[in-house]
């Protein structure tokens, strides 16, 4: 198996250093790039556009469960991204398969396992542990919901849920307090919701074990 470049996306050094070591085992990687925040995670794109595999934490600093995973999914839906978390619950696996993930492997997982899933998903399959749980509907509905979103107006949002004001958020992203309200705008419109607050519901439906019900509560999908 060969790999030009594989991003590991985790604020942990050790098990970063575990995981490239697991893989130099068995893949020939061109260049290994490591980062330990979301932050981190988006110079890293920015810089490096031929990235072809990225294993994701839930939980490296910036991170609100399921969010990193959902921006990737729209800022670089050609890259494969198997999220790697010591939370592996039935449900959490089931989500991360939900909202994009092309595989999960638990922390907890031998050699092994973080090998094969990584032959899996470069070979254009999907991996992940078996489950006993169900698809959820509304998983489905607040995965839909947020594509609908650019990335860049994914970021306003989560900064709407961390409670900034316009002006803070223009601030932040070197934009115009219009542009900001512009975006905001548009995202309660696409996300069917009449207010900041309703929106911030669903940011924090993405935390890994969170109820997607108390989202749905929020109001339907505009158009439904």
């Amino acid at each position: 198996m060969s790999l030009a470049k594989v991003l590991v996306a985790d604020d942990h050094p050790l098990f970063r250093a575990a995981v490239l070591h697991a893989l130099r085992e068995d893949v020939a990687m061109a260049q290994a790039l490591e980062v330990a925040s979301v932050s981190a995670l988006t110079a890293a794109l920015q810089q490096h556009r031929d990235v072809d595999l990225i294993l994701l934490d839930l939980t490296m600093p910036g991170a609100r469960g399921f969010s990193s995973l959902v921006w990737l999914r729209g800022e670089r839906p050609d890259i494969p991204v198997i999220i790697i978390s010591s939370n592996d619950h039935p449900r959490v696996i089931r989500r991360a398969q939900q909202f994009g993930a092309a595989g999960f492997i638990p922390k907890s997982a031998p050699v092994e396992s973080i090998r094969s899933a990584v032959a899996a998903v470069m070979d254009g399959d999907t991996c992940f542990p078996p489950l006993a749980v169900a698809s959820s509907e509304q998983d489905a509905v607040l995965a839909a919901r947020f594509a609908q979103l650019t990335p860049q107006q994914f970021r306003v949002l989560l900064s709407v849920a961390d409670g900034l004001l316009n002006k803070q958020i223009a601030y932040e992203f070197g934009l115009a307090e219009n542009t900001v309200k512009v975006h905001v705008t548009a995202i309660l419109k696409k996300l069917g919701c009449n207010s900041r607050t309703q929106a911030a519901l669903l940011v924090k439906a993405l935390e890994p074990e969170a109820d997607a019900d108390a989202a749905w509560l929020s109001g339907p999908p505009a158009g439904s």
